[in-house]
């Protein structure tokens, strides 16, 4: 908790690494998961090149999503505009934009796939399964960044740590670590693998 002469803004070096040091180690050991993911998937991957040429663009893109929501949602908190309570309607207002945003990303990326695999002669995924994968996996990944980004930003809050030092880093380390299960568990049934 914050002590007398602490404030959630502090800019003391050694109150921000020792709260963001074993929570980066953590994340770190958590993140490997993410890795043997990826690693398990590789027949999958192999079989359907351009799932491989999508895992960045997946992953990144739905933990940029969450660190947008939790870096809005840090500053309301900051400004004493957020309660991060079911009424607030502005939280809510955040929420859609960023589902907005993801739809938006990861329709793109489904057709940015699928015209690269055309282009490179390799037409073993359909545009609709591209879209099912990306749309099915990336809203998916939406949710969990949302989830995450709420969760992060009240639980730092009320322990007294500064929502900007750890919020990003839990939030894209969680995204990375369940949206490549998600993808692909949600490739592996749409081409049925």
């Amino acid at each position: 908790m914050i002590g007398s002469n602490e404030s959630l803004g502090s800019w003391q070096a050694s109150r921000i690494v020792r709260h963001m040091a074993p929570l980066l180690i953590a994340l770190s050991m958590i993140v490997l998961i993410a890795g043997v993911t990826l690693e398990d998937a590789r027949g999958l991957l192999a079989e359907y090149g351009i799932l491989a040429v999508m895992v960045p663009t997946m992953i990144a893109a739905g933990g940029n999503l969450g660190a947008i929501l939790s870096a809005r949602l840090s500053t309301r908190l900051h400004l004493g505009l957020a309660d991060l309570r079911v009424r607030d309607r502005t939280l809510w207002a955040n929420v859609a934009a960023i589902y907005a945003l993801g739809l938006t990303l990861f329709v793109a990326l489904a057709v940015g796939a699928y015209t690269i695999s055309r282009l490179t002669g390799d037409p073993a995924v359909t545009l609709f399964e591209l879209l099912t994968i990306a749309l099915g996996s990336g809203l998916a990944i939406v949710s969990i960044a949302v989830v995450a980004s709420i969760t992060a930003t009240w639980a730092s809050y009320r322990l007294g740590v500064d929502p900007d030092d750890v919020t990003i880093p839990v939030v894209t380390n969680v995204v990375d670590v369940l949206g490549m299960l998600v993808f692909v568990a949600v490739s592996s049934a749409v081409l049925g693998f």
